[in-house]
């Protein structure tokens, strides 16, 4: 007879910090537009832990769409799934662009 397999228990890993029920766990978004690229960086309230950081140029594939509002919501998708996966429940919006003098 064969030798009978045994399952190996595996312990949960869980990322992010640790809360209790009903309490947020915020984080900071920092979104810059520039005419060339979007960039969403996701950190901790100090600002010192990258947490995520996706840009426009890393969902599309030409260059022309980088900075285009499609890549933009891209990137947005992208990184609010990875904050659900951490368990960031609230973030702070920093925005940053190129301002116009026309």
């Amino acid at each position: 007879m064969a030798p009978k397999k045994v399952k190996q228990e595996v312990e949960a890993v869980s990322l992010g910090p640790t809360v209790r029920d009903g309490e947020n766990v915020f984080g900071v978004a920092h979104i810059y537009a520039s005419f060339n690229d979007t960039f969403v960086h996701v950190t901790d309230i100090s600002g010192r832990e990258t947490i995520v950081r996706v840009t426009g140029g890393m969902k599309v594939k030409a260059d022309r769409d980088e900075s285009s509002p499609y890549a933009a919501m891209l990137a947005a998708q992208d990184v609010a799934a990875r904050c659900k996966e951490l368990g960031i429940t609230a973030l702070h919006i920093r925005l940053r662009a190129t301002g116009g003098t026309k």
